[in-house]
């Protein structure tokens, strides 16, 4: 694999093919399947992750349940199940529906249709990471430092990324000098994704922990904080990765901006605000356990959130593929 080249996910034939992420950044392992099953406890276990990844690849385990026997009972079945994965990302339910949308009971030909209409939604995000990427560049000055969260790049879409994919497009043009990666606890998707793809595409960054991001914008060392969303409200609240509305009250004290980047499939309509977003929460072992190794007793009770929620008025500006949202967020 040459440098810059990650290719997540995608068919391979009539097989679906996915890079585990749980296994980066210290081995590159590539899982092959044929069921859809597969694809739904790899996105339950993080082997595949980030809201419109998980869409495109829940689109491709759609597809997939068809391959064999083109049933409608079974299709549905399917639906519920890629449905049940993963409740925040809203992502995963707008692709699912789309495929259900285009199944037609009795047709016979549904698995190359669905196939068909995956790739779609998977080129729809691809170009939609494009646009992100501009819109938000033309945010950045140069030159800049600036902090990101958990993972956003093409591990976490069907492109460029969101945005990572914003920082990417930013230091092509010269306006990045350095990009500070917060670990993201428990799972260090930020430790192990985003520098894995940052170093990937020669960008120059250093790991910090959480818990650091006071310090780095207190002494002035970002000059922006740019996350992705895994749901917007139509308020304009979005839930991300725990730790992100942190990042956000810094980002208020210390006026500088807090951006966020997601395709506009993100944004749900249907909810007011952000106390409507479902927020999953997460087996106690991803804080008890790290790599095999026993971090505190088992009997110690665990709260752990996968997601918060960073209230519209703390986000400088929403990048999407139709452009830049700010506050006061109007997506009708």
């Amino acid at each position: 694999m040459k440098k810059g080249d990650i290719n997540p996910f995608g068919f391979d034939g009539e097989i679906f093919r996915f890079l585990d992420q749980t296994k980066l950044p210290l081995e590159e392992v590539y899982v092959e399947t044929g069921h859809y099953e597969r694809i739904a406890e790899a996105i339950e276990r993080l082997e595949v992750r980030g809201a419109p990844a998980i869409g495109v690849c829940a689109a491709y385990a759609l597809a997939l349940a068809l391959k064999e026997n083109d049933d409608e009972e079974l299709f549905l079945r399917a639906a519920e199940r890629l449905k049940r994965t993963r409740p925040t990302a809203v992502n995963l339910f707008w692709a699912i529906d789309k495929m259900i949308s285009h199944y037609i009971p009795g047709a016979g030909d549904n698995f190359h249709r669905l196939k068909i209409t995956a790739e779609e939604i998977h080129l729809h995000e691809v170009n939609n990471c494009a646009r992100i990427a501009q819109h938000g560049s033309a945010l950045i000055k140069s030159p800049s430092n600036v902090i990101t969260h958990c993972n956003t790049g093409v591990l976490a879409v069907a492109g460029t990324g969101t945005a990572l994919g914003v920082i990417k497009q930013a230091f092509t043009e010269g306006k990045i000098k350095h990009v500070y990666v917060d670990e993201t606890r428990p799972l260090y998707q930020g430790s192990r994704l985003t520098a894995f793809e940052l170093e990937r595409a020669g960008i120059p960054f250093s790991v910090n922990v959480d818990s650091a991001a006071a310090v780095i914008i207190s002494q002035g060392k970002a000059d922006l904080v740019i996350t992705g969303a895994d749901r917007i409200a139509s308020n304009g609240d979005s839930a991300n990765k725990i730790g992100t509305f942190n990042l956000s009250v810094l980002c208020k004290q210390f006026n500088i901006p807090f951006y966020i980047a997601a395709p506009t499939t993100t944004i749900d309509r249907s909810l007011r605000a952000g106390k409507e977003i479902i927020i999953e929460e997460r087996d106690a072992s991803e804080l008890r356990r790290h790599r095999g190794a026993e971090i505190f007793p088992a009997h110690y009770p665990v709260y752990n959130p996968a997601f918060d929620v960073t209230p519209a008025e703390n986000i400088t500006a929403i990048i999407t593929e139709e452009g830049v949202f700010k506050y006061p967020y109007d997506f009708s």
